[in-house]
Formats: structure tokens, C-alpha cells, sequence
């Protein structure tokens, strides 16, 4: 019986826990290790979009989902004075194999990293461990802490987000990317809304250089904002800068009514700096490897940073599961071609839909066709299985000629 792996992964947010999670239903031994001393969110939305959903469903935690979100419904694409372009029906997906896909929620982020750190087994979430030293060997990983904790692994993965410190290790960099934009964040109750502005389904306005998106979470409860504005400046790489109200609503200056009521029922907004980086020549070694934000960093516009991460770990998971040690470097590499060619392109779609959200049309033909591009590639991100996808590769790689040291693992 081939023994557990013992594996770490570095950071506490999103997709580190979601992994660690998908790494232990299929078998590891893992520990996660974040450099907070405590976790905390601002207050802020997130999409799990059906790619995401899918997998999470798989883990059982489809009632829980369904406790804290909002069912994702079709995407209102409006013009900035309120003009109905057109609305992107909720995705379907009767080409995945599993059935029981229907639709994604929008969620507080507050209350998803909640229930995340609520299914950790006891013992194996560290809080207040800041990783400065990363030493690889063949025979696993040592791993070196600020507060003098030394931990040792089979693998490591790195979960640290856009400022990855794993990422250094590894000796590979690029600089941050700005989209020459800048967003503000915010949250307002329903209540406080008209009955003509309550936003049951999210709204994106586009146009002049600008795009503002709502959708609602907490169960209905609480709209999220977020507002897309030109900047000349570099701002944070951060969500919580604090904002500007005044500043804001001067952005949006004659657009539609509901956006300039949202703007003004907020009691404060935080400002949020717009990177991505480009695509990293590689992101594994023999025995560590990255995920979500250390490793693609990617534009908001599709809604895809918490939902590539996702994926990465349940690809991870189902690679890594039942192997030796001495197979890891392997799985590291047939995870990273897999990553990798997929992170990029959602990364370009996430830049094109962004300019594509700040357009202002002249010729709505023209307008309308780039509204089907866009369409078409957010349906091919949505409609994406990493479980299925990961299992074919696997399966191909079994049945390659002369290879019979994998087909006996």
C-alpha cells in the first residue's frame, strides 16, 4: 500500500484551503501554513462560477454553497445610460459528465474563507507562520519559518498569492501588469436600495473608458460593487486601500439612475489596483509547484481568480493521488503543461473582456459582435471539467507505448 503523501502548502486564502481540502479527499496528509495571525476578509464578492461549482459540489459542500450564496442567473450587459445590450443566459452544460452542475453563486468572500477554515481538520491550519527558506532535496522539502519552526515535505505547494514568496524561491518572475485602470469595491444592503434599483441579477454597465458591476450575495441580502475606473497612476496591488466616495461618483457622473444610487447608499468603498502578470515559463521544480495567484495572477473581468485556483487544486489532487514520492516530479510537470496552457488563455480572455466592458460602441454591430466573442470564450472557460480534463491525461499517458512503468502506478 502506497504510503500518504505528506504535503504543505503556503497560504491560508482561497485556494490554498480549497486544495488542501481536494488533496486530503484523495488521501494526503496536508498542512497548511499561513503567515496571518488571523484570516479576515474585507467586506467583498466573489464568483464561483460553474467551473468552480462543479468541483466544489463534488466534495459535498453543495448545501453550504447554498447557505451562503446567491445561484448565479444571466448577465445584464447594459450600456452606461441603461440601454439593454443583451443577456448572457445562465450557463448550461449538458457536455460535462456530471449532471448535477446547473449554475455557480456569487458569495461573500468573508463567509466562503469561513466555511473553508470551518472543514479544516483540527491541527493542520498554522496561523502566524511567515515562510522565509524553501530547501529542496530529492528526498522531499524543508521548509523554514520567521517564528524558528522548521517543517518538513513531500511536496510543497505554493498558495501565497500575487506577491508569492514560494514563487522567489523557485527563482522565476515577472513584473506586475497594469491595465491602466484602477476598481472600487464596495458593498451595500438591499434595503437601502429602491425598489426600482434592487439588482436581483448582476448588472454590468460598460462603456466611455469605464465599467461598473453588480451582483447580489449573502443570499440577496448585500450587492457587491465593483466599479472600473481609467488611472494614471499606480495604484495597490491590494483590495483594501481605502476609497474615495466623492471621487467615485464624479466617475460615474450622468450614467444610468441605478448605478449613481448604488454609489450613493455606500458608506465607504476601497480602492483595488488593477495587475496581472504575464505568463511564467514554468512554475514547478521536482517537488514544489504553485497555484492561483502566485502562479497566473489574472484580471477580475471574467470573474475567474478564485475559480482557476479552484481548479488548480483538484487537478493537483486527483495527480498526486495514490502515488509514490518518487513520482511527484512527474505529476508536478504533467500539472503545469495542464495549468499553464489553460491560466493563459483565461488570463488574454480576462484582458479582452475587460476592454470590451470599457468600450463605448458607436455601431452596435460592431458592439454586438464583440459581445458574441466574448460570449463564446467565457462559455468555453465556464464549461470546463479540470477533474475530467486531468483524468484523460492521465488515461493518455497510461495507454502511451512502452510505458509500463506508469501503467503499473
Amino acid at each position: 500500500m502506497t504510503e500518504a503523501l505528506q504535503i504543505a502548502i503556503v497560504g491560508g486564502g482561497i485556494g490554498g484551503l480549497t486544495a488542501a481540502v481536494a488533496l486530503r479527499a484523495r488521501g494526503a496528509k496536508v498542512t497548511v501554513f499561513e503567515q496571518a495571525e488571523e484570516l479576515r476578509e474585507i467586506g467583498a464578492g466573489i464568483s464561483l462560477n460553474p467551473n468552480a461549482a462543479l468541483l466544489l459540489r463534488r466534495l459535498g459542500l453543495d448545501k453550504r454553497l447554498a447557505d451562503i450564496g446567491t445561484p448565479m442567473s444571466g448577465l445584464n450587459v447594459r450600456t452606461s445610460h441603461g440601454e439593454l445590450i443583451a443577456v448572457a443566459p445562465p450557463i448550461v452544460t449538458p457536455v460535462l459528465a456530471d449532471p448535477n452542475i446547473g449554475h455557480g453563486y456569487n458569495v461573500h468572500r468573508a463567509d466562503f474563507l469561513k466555511l473553508l477554515v470551518e472543514i479544516q481538520p483540527e491541527g493542520t491550519l498554522h496561523l502566524g507562520f511567515r515562510c522565509t527558506l524553501v530547501q529542496e532535496s530529492d528526498g522531499g522539502v524543508q521548509l523554514k519559518f520567521a517564528n524558528g519552526t522548521v517543517a518538513q515535505a513531500d511536496c510543497l505547494i505554493g498558495a501565497d498569492g500575487i506577491h508569492s514568496v514560494i514563487r522567489r524561491e523557485l527563482g522565476v518572475e515577472t513584473r506586475p501588469l497594469s491595465e491602466g485602470i484602477m476598481a472600487y469595491r464596495g458593498l451595500v444592503s438591499s434595503k437601502r436600495l429602491s425598489a426600482v434599483t434592487v439588482l436581483n441579477e448582476p448588472v454590468v454597465w460598460i462603456g466611455s473608458g469605464r465599467s461598473f458591476l453588480c451582483y447580489p450575495v449573502a443570499r440577496g441580502q448585500l450587492i457587491n460593487m465593483v466599479a472600473f475606473v481609467p488611472t494614471d497612476r499606480d495604484a495597490e496591488e491590494s483590495w483594501s486601500a481605502q476609497g474615495d466616495l466623492d471621487a467615485l461618483a464624479s466617475e460615474y457622473a450622468g450614467w444610468d439612475s441605478p448605478v449613481q444610487q448604488v454609489i450613493a447608499a455606500l458608506d465607504e468603498t476601497f480602492r483595488w489596483g488593477i495587475y496581472d502578470r504575464a505568463p511564467l515559463p514554468h512554475w514547478s521544480s521536482n517537488r514544489i509547484t504553485l497555484l492561483g495567484d502566485a502562479a497566473h495572477p489574472m484580471v477580475p473581468h471574467v470573474g475567474q481568480g478564485a475559480g482557476q485556483a479552484i481548479e488548480d487544486g483538484f487537478t493537483l489532487a486527483l495527480l498526486l493521488e495514490g502515488i509514490n514520492k518518487e513520482e511527484i516530479p512527474e505529476r508536478l510537470n504533467i500539472y503545469e503543461k495542464l495549468r499553464l496552457e489553460r491560466t493563459s488563455r483565461v488570463q488574454a480572455i480576462a484582458r479582452d473582456a475587460g476592454r470590451f466592458y470599457r468600450t463605448e460602441f458607436a455601431d452596435p454591430v460592431t458592439r454586438d459582435r464583440h459581445f458574441a466573442k466574448w460570449a463564446s470564450e467565457v462559455r468555453w472557460i465556464l464549461e470546463f471539467d479540470a477533474e475530467r480534463v486531468a483524468e484523460e491525461r492521465l488515461a493518455q499517458i497510461a495507454g502511451a507505448p512502452g510505458d509500463s512503468q506508469r501503467q503499473a502506478s
